[in-house]
């Protein structure tokens, strides 16, 4: 079974003009427990003494969820993150000969070198503790230098390799795929006698992350990154309700994820990040699971899954009609019924319908409130007219 890692905290901070201060971390790590990921990453403490102490806040909650922290490939980065009493720590280091070269002023005896130095020494300092391992920019480095690097990186102690598409580089389908790099991966690292889990962290540039993190999971990928909204450098990466929902269809067996946290999750993360919910988002957009066109309306009335292939009930959400120019009768007879108007006589539901469509072409839905209002209008007019007459 998959295990999901969210990093909201710490990718999603990387979104620009994006900050939770330290109380509203705290309950965005309480509801992420809640639904159940596996992993928490936490943040980067090196980067501000406010982040550090949040992250050893959220560490020191009685959570069922593993709290992380991102580091480098270097000793002070790993002690701040041992200080902050995290149980595993993310450490990173690119293996691209050309970046080594001229960013790092090394090759890759000498990126081999410092991070399995590092390596040792977090695990030498805590024994029990989970150690990550991503070679930046993974899936466009030469694959010989990630092999070497993966496969030195665990017998230096890590226990998870981390497959980076920093840059959204992979397309399903095509020679540079994140299924085949990860089957590729495990095979060469199983050559070695190297058996660590495969994370897989997608970029969404070409808004391929979640097509490219479920083929990363079709290949045997043990670790999903994810983030609320997708939060995270430039496009983002894997939206977690997302992936969540379509993992929830039965590709990942029985899960223990309660999926009715999303919504309040992502209430949080929205209002605090100044990032709106788009409404056509799946699972939590507000559009989600709503009908316009009057025959879809009618054959979801009928039965949902004419027009519904997801649930909305395990994710705390219900089947919803919605009332502009697109609607129709059974539309609007649906609606009456929910406002307790389900006696009106065929000619004042026409009437209604009409009165429903005018508002839609102003460019606003029609709220049930609003519909009551629009049924007391009809039937004073109707009364009005009778009373002339």
């Amino acid at each position: 079974m998959v295990s999901i890692l969210d990093t909201t905290l710490r990718e999603g901070e990387q979104t620009p003009g994006v900050y939770f201060p330290e109380h509203v971390k705290l309950e965005i790590a309480n509801q992420l427990n809640k639904l159940g990921v596996t992993f928490i990453e936490a943040g980067h403490p090196l980067v501000s003494d406010e982040i550090y102490t949040a992250v050893k806040h959220i560490a020191a909650q009685p959570f069922n969820s593993l709290v992380g922290a991102h580091s480098r490939s270097l000793r002070k980065d790993v002690d701040l993150a041992l200080e902050c009493g995290v149980k595993f720590i993310g450490v990173f280091y690119c293996v691209s000969d050309d970046r080594l070269k001229h960013v790092f002023n090394t090759d890759l005896n000498g990126a081999i070198k410092q991070i399995t130095n590092v390596i040792a020494y977090a695990k030498s300092m805590n024994p029990d503790l989970i150690i990550r391992f991503t070679p930046e920019d993974t899936v466009r480095s030469n694959f010989s230098n990630v092999v070497d690097v993966a496969s030195e990186a665990v017998s230096a102690g890590a226990d998870i390799i981390s497959i980076a598409d920093t840059t959204g580089f992979m397309i399903p389908h095509t020679e540079n795929n994140m299924y085949d790099f990860v089957k590729h991966l495990k095979d060469s690292l199983a050559s070695r006698d190297a058996y660590p889990k495969i994370a897989v962290h997608c970029h969404n540039d070409l808004g391929l992350a979640v097509a490219n993190g479920f083929e990363g999971f079709r290949a045997g990928a043990d670790i999903i990154d994810a983030s609320v909204l997708g939060l995270g450098e430039r496009a983002g990466i894997v939206d977690l309700a997302t992936f969540l929902g379509i993992l929830s269809q039965g590709f990942n067996g029985k899960h223990n994820w309660d999926l009715k946290q999303l919504i309040p999750l992502y209430k949080i993360v929205s209002h605090y990040a100044d990032v709106p919910v788009p409404v056509n988002f799946p699972i939590v957009g507000k559009n989600a699971f709503k009908h316009c066109a009057g025959v879809h309306t009618h054959a979801a009335q009928l039965n949902p899954l004419h027009y519904q292939s997801l649930d909305p009930e395990p994710f705390g959400r219900k089947m919803e009609i919605s009332l502009d120019h697109m609607s129709g009768v059974a539309s609007i007879r649906h609606s009456l019924e929910k406002i307790g108007e389900e006696d009106l006589d065929r000619e004042l539901v026409n009437e209604v319908l009409v009165k429903v469509k005018e508002v839609g072409q102003s460019g606003r839905t029609v709220s049930m409130e609003e519909l009551a209002m629009i049924v007391n209008w009809v039937k004073k007019m109707n009364t009005e007219v009778k009373n002339v007459s």
